[in-house]
């Protein structure tokens, strides 16, 4: 979602980029995301924990509970709740903002990797997915199940809700986007992604999976990221692709990539409410956040960031990012010029 700007809110401006900010942790560092309020990053680390910086202070708070890694993170859109699902199979639903977060909750989800979760607009629903090939639903305030979406082949990387709320979209290993009725958990139709994986004959193996997801504010554009062209999928060595499908034809509008041909997946994406979309790339070329025009498949402006990227999160005030890194950093970035 795309929050509307004040009116004396400056422009974004991608060429502008530049640091305004970094905290460090003990361990590399994974996932990323700002609370709704903007007060606050939390990011995933190597430890199994999640930290919390306060961006005014620099304090850190570590969350600990987990007994993996933790790829996915979500909120509550009343920035009360955190959710966050780890490779141990749990969802944990923490007080966010709380001095000393400890868990309020938790649900044993899914059978292997929780890779990702969504929270409807109205904050009523949570999506889950994950490796045992399932899309669930629960109830956001006390984690009562609510059913069961079913017919994915492969492990499911990604979930979102439409903006309207009307319904869920998840996408798989293989590229396979489905979108589903939030009431009953009946599919409702199938898009294609699939650009976004392939078969490795040599190593005998699937590599891709939709990595990152996100909807354009007006809920017409569903963007997914990934890796596509893998000539190495052990190395995981492939260029980075967003797949753009539009949702009212139900068929693909666009395929975003890059001019020099980087090597490694979008980690995420997000649409930008300027009509830009922004995308994080990390592999064996470092990291890069890249910027694209909606009706442009290469794109406008590259970013190179200091070192390899995990993920990335676009700020409530569409001006800063977040990257997060190998290197045990989390950097916040600002899109206008720099104050003189």
């Amino acid at each position: 979602m795309n929050p509307t700007p004040a009116a004396d809110s400056p422009k974004a401006d991608p060429r502008a980029t530049h640091a305004v900010g970094e905290f460090k942790h003990t361990s590399p560092l994974l996932s990323c995301r700002f609370d709704p309020s903007g007060q606050f990053v939390f990011a995933t680390a190597y430890d199994n924990t999640i930290q919390r910086w306060h961006l005014a202070s620099g304090k850190a708070t570590p969350l600990a509970a987990h007994d993996s890694w933790v790829r996915a993170l979500a909120f509550h859109p009343s920035a009360s709740t955190l959710y966050s699902g780890g490779y141990d199979g749990r969802v944990i639903f923490w007080e966010a903002t709380s001095e000393a977060p400890a868990p309020r909750l938790t649900l044993e989800a899914h059978q292997g990797w929780v890779r990702a979760l969504a929270v409807s607009p109205d904050g009523n629903l949570l999506a889950t997915c994950g490796n045992d090939n399932l899309v669930k639903l629960w109830n956001a305030a006390d984690g009562t199940p609510l059913g069961d979406c079913c017919g994915h082949a492969n492990h499911v990387y990604n979930v979102a809700f439409h903006p309207q709320g009307r319904s869920l979209v998840s996408g798989d290993l293989k590229g396979v986007v489905r979108e589903w009725d939030i009431a009953t958990c009946e599919q409702l139709r199938q898009f294609d992604a699939a650009a976004l994986w392939k078969y490795d004959a040599g190593f005998g193996a699937d590599i891709g999976g939709v990595r990152g997801m996100d909807f354009r504010s007006d809920g017409k554009l569903l963007a997914c990221g990934g890796i596509t062209e893998v000539s190495n999928a052990f190395a995981g060595i492939g260029h980075p692709l967003v797949v753009v499908i539009d949702v009212e034809r139900g068929e693909k509008q666009q395929q975003h990539v890059t001019s020099a041909k980087l090597k490694g997946p979008v980690w995420n994406v997000r649409f930008h409410r300027d009509g830009f979309l922004i995308g994080a790339s990390g592999g064996h070329d470092g990291g890069h956040v890249l910027f694209w025009n909606t009706d442009q498949p290469n794109e406008f402006f590259d970013f190179k960031l200091p070192d390899i990227c995990r993920d990335f999160d676009l700020h409530p005030d569409q001006l800063r990012l977040a990257t997060t890194h190998e290197d045990k950093t989390v950097r916040i970035w600002q899109m206008t010029a720099k104050a003189t």
